[in-house]
């Protein structure tokens, strides 16, 4: 889905003029942290000289956070922000923020102090000097209960087997993304903990990773409960799906479909084989087929392959009739 500043934010001065590096935090009910987030950053961008915006997108707070962000603007020139009229997550919110960002570098983090400041001059270095299109930070040391820390270890596991990216943490908020990275991709439903993938799948293949400093939560609680696990696990499966199978449905249908129907007809027909050598050797064979297990494994097998293939056969002709069907993304061009 494509979430539009005018539909869904209130904006405060969006300019799109060069910048080293735009901060991106989304956030949700973080009254207490934004003010001294806010100066840390400042102080940061001070000391190394950076021109930068922070931009701030609230996801619908039913906290003072707003008021405290409106408030921040009035002394800091370098503070935007957007706010949502309701909760839509933190994809929606990343996504808008990168249609908005105007620096050469994007710098997410979270609001709630676990992201070091510290970290966003040297990933800034990283994709200016070592070219990276993304630096995804690594929390190596975390302050995260063992309840937390556990499933994580083997999402980002599965996630490493699945889609060969060398990672150890693809959920960290605190990552780094040349310009060009941003725009092109789009980050809808839950698919923020995969970014690094979905850029992959976009042609942007110089992901890197860097140690970066996890502090314990200073104010308030989490927002995220233990459903954004099995959510997680699902938009995985929805990222590699559409990635590979995307423009070419019957790919993956019609090779399902077609190895399930002929092996129901290979069971069926071992069954018929052996009914007739029995019969031709004048042998007792008292076993009907119908009276067989395998045979109904047989029948199923048959018509789930039959559905699958027609699944796929229907999915190739709905992607070969999209708008979108020949859109591919081009790096450069020489006329």
């Amino acid at each position: 889905m494509s979430f539009k500043l005018t539909k869904f934010a209130a904006v405060l001065s969006l300019s799109k003029v060069h910048m080293d590096i735009s901060v991106v935090i989304p956030l949700y009910n973080e009254e207490e942290s934004l003010p001294e987030l806010t100066s840390w950053i400042t102080r940061v961008m001070t000391e190394n000289g950076f021109s930068y915006e922070i931009l701030f997108v609230d996801d619908g707070s039913t906290d003072a956070s707003w008021s405290i962000i409106e408030t921040l603007r009035l002394t800091q020139p370098t503070v935007k922000a957007i706010k949502f009229r309701r909760n839509y997550g933190k994809s929606a919110a990343l996504n808008v923020a990168f249609e908005a960002a105007a620096g050469d570098v994007i710098i997410t983090m979270d609001a709630d102090l676990q992201d070091s400041p510290d970290e966003i001059p040297e990933l800034f270095r990283r994709i200016k000097e070592e070219k990276f299109d993304l630096i995804s930070g690594w929390k190596k040391k975390r302050y995260d209960p063992i309840t937390k820390t556990i499933p994580t270890k083997l999402f980002n596991a599965a996630t490493r087997k699945m889609s060969g990216i060398a990672l150890n943490d693809f959920n960290c908020g605190l990552k780094a993304y040349r310009k060009d990275v941003v725009k092109t991709i789009e980050v809808y439903g839950e698919m923020h903990r995969y970014i690094p993938v979905i850029a992959k799948w976009a042609g942007f293949t110089r992901i890197g990773e860097q140690v970066v400093e996890h502090r314990a939560r200073k104010y308030g609680v989490t927002k995220f409960g233990m459903s954004r696990f099995i959510n997680g696990f699902l938009d995985l499966l929805s990222i590699f799906f559409v990635g590979k199978f995307g423009k070419r449905p019957m790919h993956f249908f019609g090779s399902l479909g077609v190895l399930s129907f002929f092996l129901g007809i290979f069971m069926a027909l071992w069954m018929i084989g052996v009914k007739l050598y029995h019969i031709a050797a004048h042998v007792p064979y008292k076993r009907e087929i119908t009276d067989q297990p395998l045979f109904y494994i047989a029948l199923v097998a048959i018509i789930v392959g039959s559905q699958m293939f027609l699944t796929g056969f229907v999915a190739e002709l709905v992607t070969r009739n999209a708008p979108e069907r020949n859109q591919y993304l081009i790096e450069k061009e020489l006329r």
